[in-house]
This record gives C-alpha cells, structure tokens and sequence, in this order.
C-alpha cells in the first residue's frame, strides 16, 4: 500500500514545499484565511508552501479554532479574514446566502473553474477537496465471515443483523452528514417534522437504538478492534487509518497491497450512495482592503487550487482533488473507488426544485433541534432515553431551540 511509505516519511515531507509559484511575489501584502481544513501540519504546508510561491498567508490551527461553526463564528464576529477555506455545501449556502452578516464572498472565478465538475457556487467559490461519508463492515470471521451487504436506504443498517457503532452526539460535521444519508430517503416538505416524514425520524430513532456508542468520536476504531462489524467513516482519513490499524489493534483491518484492495474488510453497498461534500474556497469582503491585497487574495485562491498544487496536497494529505487533472495525476487514484459512490447531496428533491444538499441548508438547524429535543444519540448505553410518542408530538415546537 503506497501510503505506508508516506508514513515513515512524514516528518520530512512536511518540511517540503512545493516548486512552483505564483505569477507574481506578493509577499508584501498578509492574507488571513478562515478554514476548518487546520490541523498543525496542514497549516504548517499551507503556509511553508505559499511562502515558496510568493504569498505571506495567516491561518489559526485547531488548537485554537476547531471545527466549522466555530471557524464560521470567528471570521463573522472578527470581520478581517481574506480568504474563507473548507467547511461544506451547507455552511457556504448559509454564507452566500447572506446568513452571516460579516461574511460576504466577493465575485471571482479561477482559471481552473471549469475542473471541478459539480462542485462549484458559479462566480464565487470552487470546489478544492472531495470528502464523503463511508459505511464499512468487516469481510473476516470477526465481522460477516463473507457475507456481502447491500442495503437500499442507510437507515437499513439499524436491520442488518450485525453490531454496529453509532455516534454518541447530535453535533459535528461528520455526525451531521451521517445523519443526512440516513435521513435522505425521508425528505418530505409537506411535513412539519423538519422536512422529513415522521417515517423518517422513527428510522434514525431506531438507528440509535440498535446501535452501540463505544465512546469514539468516530466508528473507525471499534471497527479496527473488532468490537462492532459494521460502521462509519470519513474518506478523508480512511486509508492513513488502515496504514497503522495495526497499532491500535490485535485484530486490525488491513489492505491487500499485492491486488491494491481491501482485505478484510469492504464498504456497504447502498442505493443511495453516499453524501459527498466539498471543501470550498472563496475570497472574503474586508473593509479597508486595498485593491493589491484583493488581488493578492484571489491570487492565493488561484493557485492553492490548480493542478500542480493539488496533486502535491492531495498526496501530502490524502485529500481527494475536485480538480479533475489533479485527482488524476495524484497518489489518489488508487483509491478513487470511494468518490465515485452516487452522491445523494446533487440529487433533487421532488417539489422543491432544491437539492439535496441545499434542502439539508434549509433544515439542518430544525434537524438539530428536533434530534436535541427529544434526546437522540444518548452517551449511556445502560440508561437509553424513552422513545418518543411518536402519535402525540408538537413539532413547531421541537423543530425550535430548547430554551
């Protein structure tokens, strides 16, 4: 498996900076970007590697801000952010749709607008990296023992037979996208639940109850200590988590590196695919900035996202590319099986004109308040939270935030 290798050499790749630069220096103008996409070592290559092509760029890592709201958040109530990074289709419809009063995105297009296939708000801000939501099992005697599964829905998972891992929190970006391929096949804007069909809840309802909570945060690693046989994940992490299951695990998943595959484990086969989403860029409004520093901005924007510098990304960090060239002339095409899953965030929902992923924008805080409200994903195994009477509900009032 060619990431093994990326992994003993980890510590020198990241000291190595790309070779190619901008078409001009403008390292005498400093560009703050807001990115969800932060942890230390991403932030350390982003500025190491803009610094080679000619750019002065400041971005706070993840011990100081940690996740999309609160990235969201920060550049909103400090209003001196150039460029806005990462979180998802449903914070940058919020964005441009004018749900933050500090952040407006100014117009702008790259040179390389027309590589990121779907994965574009046209005029304002591109697709840079492909990220989805995995449910995997395991194919050995401490999973399925070879038994294949397909499921129609998600929510199909809560009938399959096996232990499964289920998250133990409402919040987060990969709790919410799991929740959004669960809730998918439910969307309904006749009901009041939110959107979606009380048919709806019920299955995520008893998604939850026939779960486990392990204590992770995420359902790769009970997967890897054979603890449940089915599970979910993020792509992005996916295969770097394989490359050293083994440490975790005397009972690890592994990878057939002979036949470049899986080997004792395998991905669900579901109807409704997957939902996928893209971290964005765009170039944010500051008051007070100078025209050069505007350019310098949509500059950085432009080459953090072309070709030679995704394929170097993509390679350094697993990162699948929305730049079609890229993707193909990257590391990445090995494992191109996981982002060619139907996408069920660009599929529409009938009578709305909306897809999915914009449906998801418009009711993702009832969703919240609703699964809040009425006490889904509970932490205590031993002391699970009553069912709701699913008969007698007022949801114009769950679909509000708990006072």
């Amino acid at each position: 498996m060619k990431k093994s290798l990326a992994v003993l050499l980890a510590a020198i790749m990241l000291l190595s900076v790309v070779s190619f630069a901008s078409a001009e220096d403008y390292s005498d103008v400093t560009l703050r970007i807001y990115s969800n996409t932060n942890d230390e070592s991403e932030v350390a290559w982003i500025i190491e590697n803009a610094k080679a092509a000619g750019f002065n760029v400041v971005m706070d890592d993840s011990s100081i801000i940690s996740g999309d709201a609160a990235v969201i958040q920060a550049a909103n109530e400090k209003k001196d952010g150039d460029i806005l990074f990462g979180l998802n289709e449903t914070k940058w419809a919020q964005v441009l749709g004018g749900a933050y009063e500090g952040l407006t995105i100014i117009p702008w297009a790259p040179t390389w607008a027309n590589e990121v296939g779907a994965f574009f708000y046209d005029g304002y801000a591109y697709g840079v990296t492909i990220q989805n939501i995995l449910m995997l099992y395991r194919t050995d005697e401490v999973g399925t023992n070879g038994e294949a599964l397909h499921f129609a829905h998600w929510s199909d998972m809560a009938d399959c037979g096996y232990v499964y891992y289920r998250q133990g929190k409402v919040g987060g970006t990969t709790n919410g996208n799991i929740n959004n391929c669960m809730l998918f096949p439910y969307a309904d804007p006749e009901s009041p639940a939110g959107g979606i069909s009380v048919e709806g809840w019920k299955a995520l309802w008893k998604y939850c109850a026939g779960g486990i909570f392990t204590g992770d945060s995420y359902g790769f690693d009970p997967l890897n200590r054979g603890e449940v046989q089915v599970s979910t994940f993020y792509s992005s992490s996916l295969y770097g988590n394989v490359d050293t299951a083994d440490v975790h695990s005397d009972k690890p998943l592994t990878y057939d590196a002979e036949n470049n595959a899986p080997g004792n484990w395998a991905l669900v086969d579901i109807d409704d695919g997957s939902y996928f989403i893209a971290e964005y860029i765009g170039v944010l409004a500051r008051e007070g900035r100078s025209d050069r520093e505007t350019e310098a901005a949509m500059a950085f924007c432009e080459w953090f996202g072309s070709t030679e510098t995704q394929i170097a990304w993509a390679n350094e960090f697993d990162r699948y590319p929305c730049n079609q060239a890229a993707a193909a002339g990257s590391d990445m095409d090995d494992y191109a099986g996981i982002y060619s899953l139907a996408n069920c965030a660009q599929v529409e929902i009938p009578g709305t004109g909306l897809k999915y992923y914009q449906y998801v924008a418009a009711h993702s805080a009832e969703w919240t308040n609703i699964m809040s409200n009425l006490g889904f994903y509970w932490k205590d195994m031993g002391t699970p939270t009553a069912e709701p009477d699913w008969d007698n509900l007022d949801w114009s009032v769950l679909t509000q935030k708990a006072e």
